[in-house]
């Protein structure tokens, strides 16, 4: 009776994703575009946004410019009542209408909060998709090893001509990303990028995520790898005559909205983790992958240089760093060694998914061998009991296969993401299986007593 009990109290406790204090964080958050709209219409907002808006105008949100310890603290005042209003928190979606307003919108508040110019955050609404969603809609991903695959990468080409959608936007951007302006200019840059961007952002990810990430078999590595480079026309979006320093094409970059929010946006989803199995801190490919495609039709474009598997960057170096070169560098590398966005792309092209529920390898229980041979028969006993009431293999891992059942059964019943944070209970616990070991043992050592 007690091992029945303990064993179902237990999820309740330890497994909990998110409870009824995560509803509120579940709920739907108003776009920064309407968040200024409701804003302006009630006087009090409206007349702290204004004045927080003055605060700012021209600066990093440094009130230390406004003259004045009065000025200074109706700056603050507004800065204290944004939090209380529908502004605070708003975010943005990806390719929506008056997406750049919506984005000014976002950094104007951010700053003055924050206090501060860094790429912490980014400013668009959690997608949390599962990169098992696409698979289940996109016929032309195998699940075969890549070394036994066809071109996946000119099969993924011929499925996007054969989409309505696909065929209309990817025909937007060749046209410009391919006619030449003059003898010095190979295209219209602008128009090129701005083409991309409608691409990646309204063609189902199962057409152009197959075009961008696909894998190349191992007897067609150079065809296909060139042909999955020119998916976005590197000549005209992604190559220059000169290549820049990457800290000036980053400065570059957050001096415009989009850019700011793209690469904010890959930074907070790419973001490697070294003590992950997946290589990422918030476990999520798919959300990975989509802020990396949201980079292309930037100034920050990246993408594959001439080599053999995946090894990308943008169109620049660290030459003439100087004494910023360490800075530089990590710039570089959040493209050239990023674990989480290689992964990411290996397992796209490989047809598999992030291992949410796969544990840390098991941590071998210390046996005190001072136990008589009745406590080991009753401890027997009652590990066979747990086995019979929950059909698993305790010689095997099947604490972690509790792990993922319980955590699957709460997600089914939440209806909510797949994708866990990085906080939450249920990570931990799995990622910690000694805290089950540690249950268990006391569980048995009460039935001992």
């Amino acid at each position: 009776i007690i091992l029945t009990h303990s064993c179902f109290l237990l999820p309740d406790s330890v497994f909990t994703l998110k409870g009824d204090s995560g509803s509120a964080s579940r709920a739907v958050r108003l776009d920064c575009v309407k968040a200024s709209e409701q804003c302006l219409k009630e006087y009090s907002c409206s007349t702290k946004y204004r004045t927080m808006r003055q605060c700012v105008a021209g600066r990093e949100s440094n009130f230390s410019a406004v003259h004045g310890a009065e000025a200074q603290g109706e700056c603050r005042s507004a800065i204290d009542a944004m939090k209380q209003s529908p502004l605070y928190n708003c975010r943005c979606r990806r390719g929506m209408k008056k997406e750049k307003n919506c984005l000014r919108i976002f950094w104007s508040i951010y700053q003055s909060l924050q206090g501060n110019d860094l790429l912490e955050y980014s400013p668009y609404e959690p997608v949390n998709s599962r990169l098992s969603d696409i698979f289940r809609l996109a016929p032309i991903i195998a699940v075969e090893p890549a070394s036994t695959k066809e071109n996946n990468c000119l099969n993924a080409a011929k499925a996007c001509n054969l989409n309505d959608t696909c065929k209309k936007y990817r025909s937007a951007y060749i046209n410009p990303c391919t006619s030449r302006v003059s003898t010095s200019e190979v295209c219209n840059k602008r128009k090129c990028h701005k083409a991309l961007r409608q691409f990646f952002d309204k063609v189902p990810t199962k057409y152009s995520y197959g075009m961008l990430f696909c894998a190349c078999p191992t007897g067609d590595q150079t065809a296909c790898a060139e042909r999955r480079r020119q998916t976005i026309v590197p000549v005209c979006s992604y190559e220059d005559k000169d290549k820049t320093n990457c800290l000036s094409l980053q400065n570059t970059c957050k001096t415009n909205y989009i850019c700011r929010s793209r690469l904010a946006d890959f930074i907070s989803n790419c973001q490697p983790e070294v003590h992950s199995i997946s290589g990422c801190l918030r476990e999520n490919y798919a959300d990975c992958l989509l802020s990396y495609s949201g980079l292309i039709g930037t100034v920050m474009t990246p993408n594959y240089v001439r080599s053999f598997g995946i090894s990308l960057s943008p169109w620049c170096d660290c030459s003439g760093s100087g004494n910023s070169k360490p800075d530089c560098d990590k710039v570089v590398e959040l493209f050239t060694n990023n674990r989480c966005l290689r992964n990411a792309i290996q397992a796209f092209g490989n047809g598999t998914d992030v291992g949410v529920w796969q544990p840390q390898p098991p941590i071998q229980p210390t046996v005190d061998l001072s136990i008589t041979r009745k406590g080991k028969a009753q401890t027997n006993n009652a590990l066979d009991a747990l086995t019979d009431m929950t059909k698993l293999d305790l010689d095997g891992n099947s604490l972690y296969h509790i792990c993922g059942t319980l955590q699957n059964h709460q997600l089914d019943e939440s209806n909510d993401s797949n994708a866990i944070p990085r906080s939450s209970p249920a990570e931990i616990t799995c990622s910690h299986p000694s805290v089950m070991l540690l249950a268990l043992a006391f569980v048995l050592t009460s039935t001992l007593l």
